[in-house]
Formats: C-alpha cells, sequence, structure tokens
C-alpha cells in the first residue's frame, strides 16, 4: 500500500492542518464560543443557542471532537462538552510561532 499525502509532513503539520479544517465551519466558531462562555454544557443547551438543528450540531460536535479541540464526558443520559486546553495550547503556541516567525523577517512582499 502507498503512502498518503499526509505521510509527507511532520504529525505537528498534521495536526495543525486537522484543528485548522474543524475550525473552518462558522457553526463550529460559534459552539466553541458558547463553550468559553459556558465553560461546559450539553448538546441540547448549543442547540438552543445556534439556528441548526440538533442532528447538525451534533455532527459539528463531533467534528471538534475528532479534532482534539472539544472533550465530552458522561453526564447521566448526556454529553458534558467543554474546550480541550491543550489542543488549544497547541494551535495557540503554532499561531505564536508564525507571528514570531513574521516579525522576525524583513519587510517584503
Amino acid at each position: 500500500m502507498g503512502a498518503t499525502k499526509t505521510d509527507h509532513f511532520t504529525d505537528r503539520q498534521n495536526q495543525v492542518a486537522t484543528i485548522a479544517k474543524a475550525l473552518g465551519h462558522p457553526a463550529r466558531i460559534a459552539i466553541i464560543e458558547h463553550l468559553l462562555k459556558v465553560n461546559a454544557c450539553i448538546c441540547s443547551d448549543i442547540v438552543e443557542e445556534l439556528p441548526l438543528a440538533q442532528p447538525t450540531v451534533s455532527q459539528h460536535l463531533k467534528e471538534l471532537k475528532n479534532a482534539g479541540l472539544i472533550k465530552g464526558s458522561i453526564d447521566g443520559n448526556s454529553i458534558c462538552y467543554c474546550i480541550d486546553e491543550s489542543t488549544v495550547g497547541l494551535l495557540s503556541n503554532y499561531l505564536l510561532a508564525v507571528i514570531s516567525g513574521l516579525n522576525n523577517r524583513p519587510e517584503c512582499c
């Protein structure tokens, strides 16, 4: 079996790309912002906050969870979601490195 395209990149590059892809939808940004505001909540709380159907919100939560941006713990019959600080920290460190790289180069372009 041949190598996939992701095999040609570092683990960090692949992880940042996965996170960026997960953040590539405004509903997911709204979910992250809501979780930042309330700290933790269940899917039905998010459904009340967004103009989306429950299955759509669940799919967006799944994408955010797969990317590691949120985590969920079982709370009775529901899953309580919150931000995964370690993944956000990885993204923050990446963006700070990009900004630092921009600040340390001569002006051009």
